[in-house]
């Protein structure tokens, strides 16, 4: 369980720092989708072990990652269209 919570918490990680290295655009597909998926795993680690902040800040983060993939992914169709 020790290895879901190191991805999650490197995935979260690595994309923020990518971020400020302008390695990643925060309105992009890879940063919202590491967040997301870090997010998701860091709530599985939370089934073991829980603590309601943690798990509080994390159904946040997810839900903030899902509006962003949402934008990416189907904001520019929208906005194609129009």
């Amino acid at each position: 369980m020790h290895s879901v919570l190191v991805i999650g918490t490197a995935l979260i990680v690595a994309s923020y720092f990518l971020l400020q290295l302008e390695r990643m655009d925060a309105r992009g597909l890879g940063y919202n989708l590491m967040n997301l998926v870090g997010a998701i795993l860091l709530l599985i680690s939370l089934c073991f072990k829980f603590n309601l902040a943690s798990f509080v800040i994390e159904l946040f983060w997810i839900a903030a990652s899902s509006v962003g993939l949402y934008r990416c992914l189907w904001g520019r169709k929208m906005l194609a269209d129009s």
